[in-house]
């Protein structure tokens, strides 16, 4: 074959490759192009997702504010009106202060001219069961003013139940019944049993208070202090608490 025969066929054969190549670089240009925006589109929808996500957790979490406020909202309303309870409860307690000390400065006259119960009621008072028998002393104190009355009849229950849960309210009662009738020994004698005997019992808070008040009656400051304090120690929320504060400030 001749020189310029051959080189005709290269030339021929080259500019066919490059016809040949040329339609696969727009193939991959394309596929390029549609992963490009497979990934866009990929892009957006976990944009889209996490959108979503963020929304519903900002509406959970304001749910939860809510829900937190209305907590808050029923505490602070409670918290009120336990301190309303608080309140009324030391106003009447105060009262019972009020009244016993009225009673204290009653002349001894006054106090005789109560009723005293007869045989027949103690024997009756005997016959009754254990809460009768405690409600019923309770009564001659709270209900009828029938103080000299009230002394026996819880006497007469501290011999009949011995064992009985209202035995330290017995003896707080009959502690108070000695202070009416101007005898502190035989009242701290009583008060002092609730203390020292009846650790759990409700009325020993009140029973400490009542033996540092009349440790403070009698002119014994440091006994009236260290009673105070133990009590405001021991009941820190109670109203016996709250008034031997008062008290204590008061020496």
């Amino acid at each position: 074959m001749k020189p310029k025969t051959i080189l005709a066929a290269i030339i021929f054969l080259s500019g066919s490759s490059q016809v040949l190549a040329a339609p696969a670089t727009v193939y991959d240009a394309a596929n390029n192009q549609k992963s490009l925006e497979q990934r866009v589109a990929e892009l957006e929808k976990m944009m889209t997702n996490r959108n979503r996500v963020q929304a519903d957790l900002q509406l959970q979490l304001q749910q939860l504010q809510d829900e937190v406020s209305q907590v808050r909202g029923f505490t602070d309303e409670q918290s009120y009106k336990l301190e309303k309870v608080l309140q009324r409860q030391r106003e009447l307690y105060q009262e019972i202060e009020n009244r016993v000390s009225q009673v204290y400065e009653q002349t001894k006259s006054d106090i005789a001219a109560t009723a005293i119960p007869t045989v027949g009621e103690q024997a009756v008072s005997s016959n009754l069961s254990e809460n009768e028998a405690y409600d019923r002393a309770v009564a001659l104190i709270m209900k009828d003013k029938r103080y000299d009355a009230a002394i026996p009849e819880f006497q007469s229950f501290l011999q009949q139940f011995p064992e009985s849960v209202y035995i330290p309210n017995a003896h707080y009662w009959l502690g108070q019944l000695q202070s009416i009738k101007s005898k502190p020994a035989e009242a701290i004698k009583h008060f002092t049993i609730v203390v020292e005997q009846f650790p759990d019992s409700n009325k020993r808070p009140d029973a400490m208070l009542k033996l540092g008040t009349l440790a403070a009656n009698a002119g014994d400051k440091a006994k009236a202090t260290q009673l105070f304090n133990a009590l405001i120690k021991e009941y820190p929320s109670t109203t016996a608490a709250k008034l031997a504060t008062e008290r204590l400030s008061k020496l």
